[in-house]
């Protein structure tokens, strides 16, 4: 294996021990990777994901177990699973072909925006991660990921490049929720019984963030809004995603941070009164501290 190439690569996405593996890279940057196939050789006993992960399977099978759950994940299949999530005990078929796409947080947040939180209650409520596809969604992703590739490959650089490499990503994200929800609405109309009481809780407190316009506050306000205490709300939180409600709170806001800084023309005063901080000064120091850099440097970009 070429270690300065291969294990670069492979670190973008996953924490891993020692490892060996045959990898086939189309695409890598900070936000993106694109993998057209991959076969591991000597796996770590634990990989951690660093990125989000979408994959789809073309033949073959690959076993293993995901947060500690026994998954298949075969032909004719779409995996989607969050970050910092944990993969075990990986066994896969000597045919097993696969095409992925690895995105970053701030990457998948900047392009769903308003779709986080479907993308949040599928694979953190529901934990639908998998679900199989019908002939033309294949077709339909298998199409997705060779124009992708190819804009992501053209070594031309023409001004909208970015904006068609996220303009379809989004697209093609979209429509991989269509089809998780789509089979995830199947399966619980299958079930009897609703959902526990703790996963309406949960999902509750994402759709109140999110519909916020004003997402700086603290876990006593949402808490307050959902009748339920800080601890347990934080509690929820921490068992359905791994996070604390603190934790969500804050991504909210990083995002809409960057957001009106890069994306609108609103002074850094209006700004900051948008979004609840009580001065520009208190906003400039939260930004510093959470990007690195102060207001101004991050909409320069």
């Amino acid at each position: 294996m070429n270690e300065s190439y291969h294990d670069i690569h492979l670190n973008k996405v996953a924490l891993a021990g020692p490892a060996e593996a045959e990898l086939t890279l189309d695409y890598s940057d900070d936000d993106l990777v694109l993998i057209n196939n991959v076969k591991v050789l000597v796996a770590p006993p634990i990989s951690r994901l660093q990125m989000n992960i979408v994959a789809f399977c073309t033949q073959g099978r690959i076993q293993f177990e995901m947060n500690g759950k026994p998954l298949l994940f075969e032909a004719n299949q779409i995996l989607a699973c969050p970050s910092n999530f944990s993969f075990s005990n990986l066994m896969m078929s000597p045919d097993f072909e696969f095409k992925a796409l690895f995105v970053s947080n701030r990457m998948l947040q900047g392009i769903l925006r308003a779709r986080m939180n479907s993308w949040t209650n599928l694979l953190y409520v529901r934990k639908q991660h998998v679900a199989t596809l019908g002939a033309e969604e294949l077709s339909f992703l298998v199409s997705f990921y060779e124009m992708l590739r190819t804009i992501t490959s053209s070594p031309s650089e023409t001004p909208y490049k970015m904006e068609v490499m996220e303009s379809l990503l989004r697209g093609g994200l979209i429509a991989l929720l269509g089809f998780l929800l789509t089979q995830a609405e199947n399966e619980e109309n299958s079930i009897q019984g609703g959902r526990k009481t703790s996963e309406a809780i949960f999902q509750q407190f994402l759709d109140l963030v999110g519909n916020s316009e004003v997402k700086h506050l603290p876990v006593e306000h949402f808490a307050r809004e959902l009748c339920v205490t800080p601890k347990y709300l934080s509690s929820v939180c921490k068992n359905h995603s791994g996070k604390t409600a603190n934790e969500w709170i804050r991504e909210y806001v990083l995002e809409d941070i960057r957001y009106y800084l890069i994306q609108t023309n609103l002074s850094i005063k209006q700004i900051c009164a948008l979004l609840g901080f009580p001065n520009s000064s208190f906003f400039g120091r939260y930004v510093k501290e959470h990007f690195g850099v102060t207001p101004s440097q991050l909409r320069k970009g």
